[in-house]
C-alpha cells in the first residue's frame, strides 16, 4: 500500500520532459509541454475553412431591418436643444463637477476601507443583512410593494418639484 502511494507521488511530482524538445536545459520544469504557436497564415486559412463550411450556416445571424439604428446627429441635436433650454448653465456645471468630485472621493474612501484587513468582510455582511431586511420589508408582500411604489412616486414628485 505504501509502495503504490510512493509510486503515485513520484509519478505526479517527477518533472516531465517532452521528447521532441529541441532545447536541452539543465533546469527541468514540472509544467507540461505546450504546442508551438500557430502562424497567422495558418490561422487565417482555418478561419476561411470554418466560414466557408456549410455546417455552421444554421448558426449565422443577420441584422434585421426592423430595428432602427441610433442616429448620432439626432442625438446631438436633441442634447443641444435640451442644453439651450437650461436657464442656469453654471448651476448645472457646478452640480456636475460636484458629482464627479464626490465619486472620486468615495472611490478613495472605499479603497482605504478595502485596505483594512477584515473590515471589507464585515461590510459585506452588513450589506447582505440590509439586503435581506429590504427584501423582507418592501418586496415580499403585496401591500409593502404598493407602499414602496407610493414612496418612490412621492420622492419623484419632490425631486421634480411638482409636489
Amino acid at each position: 500500500m505504501a509502495a503504490t502511494a510512493y509510486a503515485a507521488a513520484t509519478a505526479v511530482l517527477t518533472p516531465r520532459v517532452h521528447a521532441s524538445s529541441s532545447v536541452k536545459s539543465p533546469c527541468f520544469s514540472a509544467l507540461p509541454y505546450l504546442p508551438p504557436r500557430l502562424s497567422i497564415s495558418s490561422f487565417s486559412s482555418s478561419i476561411t475553412q470554418v466560414s466557408g463550411s456549410r455546417r455552421f450556416s444554421s448558426l449565422q445571424t443577420r441584422a434585421s431591418s426592423e430595428e432602427s439604428p441610433v442616429d448620432a446627429g439626432e442625438l446631438f441635436t436633441d442634447l443641444k436643444e435640451k442644453w439651450d433650454a437650461v436657464e442656469n448653465k453654471s448651476t448645472v456645471i457646478l452640480y456636475g463637477g460636484g458629482a464627479i468630485v464626490a465619486v472620486w472621493l468615495s472611490s478613495i474612501v472605499v479603497s482605504a476601507i478595502n485596505s483594512i484587513p477584515l473590515l471589507p468582510k464585515i461590510m459585506e455582511l452588513v450589506g447582505l443583512g440590509y439586503t435581506g431586511w429590504f427584501v423582507y420589508r418592501y418586496l415580499l408582500f403585496k401591500s409593502s410593494r404598493k407602499e414602496l411604489a407610493t414612496d418612490i412616486e412621492a420622492l419623484k414628485k419632490k425631486i421634480a418639484g411638482t409636489e
